[in-house]
């Protein structure tokens, strides 16, 4: 985007358009609303709208987002009353709005509603409009801008030196990635920036694996812009949305007594870039000459004047007039394909469900200290600090073991039953979790504990979430009477199955953790393990954890 990518676009630089191309952008049905108008030289929906008639104008249907519909229908209606002029072609258009996620879908399943023409507002959908015989083209590759930005109150911006920094900070309500440009484009944002910022992996995935537990669990993810700046207008709010900077300058004019400000980070910004496609799978030339003909028509005056009051930027992202808006903007490098796939990917893994079984060492070398607490107060903290991670959608549960510390003998106890993380299934989580202490001279019964953890999970398997089970321990299984390693790794194996996987999360603390011994039982079920060998680390590493679903 631009000559690089720190360049500070302003109004009078020479700059380029921009368009993010997606792979496998995962698409979810979004409801339509079209709005139908024919401009031209014959009778549409709404009567004649032409000038100068034309014996028999070129019929072009195009679908465009709704916000973007009202100034594609004047330019049209203004090339319309050309018709015929000067070399002006004969055109009628048919235009109708509906979200960019709609239309991708009904082009790539064959629709009938298949447009001529289409103005998605971000290219990142293009790729995704492929019925598998013809690949939409692009006749021109912006009609008009608008940069993403941070909107909140300004008590909310104490740090906008990044995307990441200024997301973990708040509230962050974040517009359904799959389905909207401003969600998805808020996750490349984060991860665009890191050629800036540097910032780590597990930086980031403090930030939006929280935030994809919360959102992704949502029964209707967020589609509705102007709801999210209400909730973020209100007294005392944390919330900020990421949105386009024409919605918001939209949503100020509508309420002009909003407390709300839009800000771009200090390493820049992605920008919806409304791309003029060809989706006609006959006489694809003149619907292209045509695209191009009613791009060049909102270049004129009065059509650039009516694009900017409605808060679109030109190709060239020229500020808007008036001081609307951010102002000059600071570009991020455009997003590879490869990109874009995996960080929506990882949205859609991260987002999915829990049912999870807690499972936490309580044998007597969990009484060792570090520092000035005990390796169970440590892991009882991280366990509980982790708890928070998880959204009421969330199901979970809580054993402890140790050798003999069952009713009949076992090596584990179940405290808490798998359930609804309900605000009374926390509190007995954390009312159990808060009175575990290390038992003297228990063994780690692990081997006995990991199979009977896989069975359990099973028995209550749950098709429509990640099943797993995250196990704390110190050290290795010390149990004589347990079977061995091989034995326990083939009996894991044994239990794998392909359509109802339930994995092991084995998350070891301290010098005596078997960092091999706990990947092999991990990876015997599919599962990962981490190994936290400073105290200190315990966090991350339950955040790693929850990144390996």
């Amino acid at each position: 985007m631009g000559k690089h990518s720190s360049a500070v676009t302003r109004s009078n630089n020479n700059r380029r358009s921009v368009y993010i191309t997606a792979v496998g952008l995962l698409v979810v049905s979004l409801g339509a609303v079209f709005v139908v108008r024919s401009f031209g030289s014959q009778s549409g929906a709404d009567g004649f709208l032409g000038g100068k008639s034309c014996d028999d104008p070129t019929q072009v249907s195009l679908s465009t987002t709704p916000e973007m519909q009202p100034s594609l229908e004047a330019a049209a209606k203004s090339l319309a009353g050309k018709g015929g002029d000067d070399g002006t072609p004969c055109l009628q258009f048919t235009i109708s709005g509906a979200p960019s996620a709609k239309v991708a879908r009904d082009i790539a399943s064959g629709s009938d509603n298949r447009p001529d023409l289409w103005v998605p507002d971000s290219s990142l959908w293009v790729a995704q409009a492929d019925d598998g015989q013809s690949v939409p083209s692009i006749a021109v590759p912006s009609v008009a801008t608008s940069p993403l930005v941070l909107v909140g109150r300004s008590a909310n911006f104490a740090d906008t030196s990044s995307w990441l920094r200024a997301l973990g900070a708040a509230d962050p309500a974040l517009l359904d990635p799959l389905n909207t440009s401003p969600g998805a484009l808020a996750l490349l944002a984060v991860q665009s920036e890191r050629q800036k910022t540097s910032a780590s992996d597990t930086q980031v995935s403090q930030v939006i694996v929280p935030l994809a537990q919360r959102l992704g669990s949502m029964a209707k993810p967020y589609t509705d812009v102007n709801a999210l700046f209400g909730r973020a207008d209100q007294d005392a709010s944390k919330v900020v949305v990421p949105a386009s900077e024409q919605s918001f300058v939209k949503y100020q004019e509508d309420h002009p007594d909003a407390q709300l400000k839009a800000i771009m980070p200090a390493t820049g910004t992605l920008t919806l870039d409304y791309p003029m496609v060809v989706t006609a799978k006959d006489d694809a030339e003149t619907i292209s000459d045509a695209g191009k003909a009613l791009a060049a028509e909102l270049l004129t005056d009065a059509s650039s004047q009516a694009r900017d009051q409605a808060g679109f930027r030109d190709a060239l992202f020229s500020p808007l007039s008036g001081g609307r808006g951010v102002g000059d903007l600071t570009q991020l490098t455009k997003p590879t394909g490869e990109a874009i796939e995996k960080a929506l990917q990882n949205w859609t893994r991260l987002s999915l469900s829990t049912h999870s079984l807690a499972v936490i060492d309580v044998s007597g070398s969990m009484a060792e200290t570090v520092g000035n607490k005990t390796r169970m107060q440590l892991t009882i903290e991280a366990a509980s600090g982790g708890l928070s991670l998880f959204p009421n959608s969330a199901s979970l549960g809580l054993w402890t073991f140790s050798t003999r510390i069952g009713s009949d003998g076992g090596d584990y106890k179940e405290l808490v039953p798998i359930a609804p993380l309900s605000s009374g299934q926390r509190t007995k989580i954390l009312a159990n979790l808060k009175i575990q202490h290390a038992v003297p001279n228990g063994g780690t019964g692990l081997y006995d504990t990991a199979i009977a953890a896989v069975r359990a999970v099973r028995n209550q398997y749950d098709s429509s979430a990640v099943n797993s089970i995250l196990l704390f321990t110190d050290g290795k299984n010390d149990d004589p009477g347990s079977p061995t390693l091989e034995k326990t790794i083939q009996t894991l194996e044994g239990l794998r199955d392909p359509a109802r996987p339930v994995r092991i999360i084995a998350l070891g603390m301290g010098p005596d953790a078997d960092a091999e011994e706990l990947r092999k039982l991990a990876q015997a079920t599919g599962g990962q393990s981490y190994v936290a060998r400073n105290p200190g680390d315990l966090r991350t590493v339950f955040i790693d954890a929850l990144q390996s679903r």
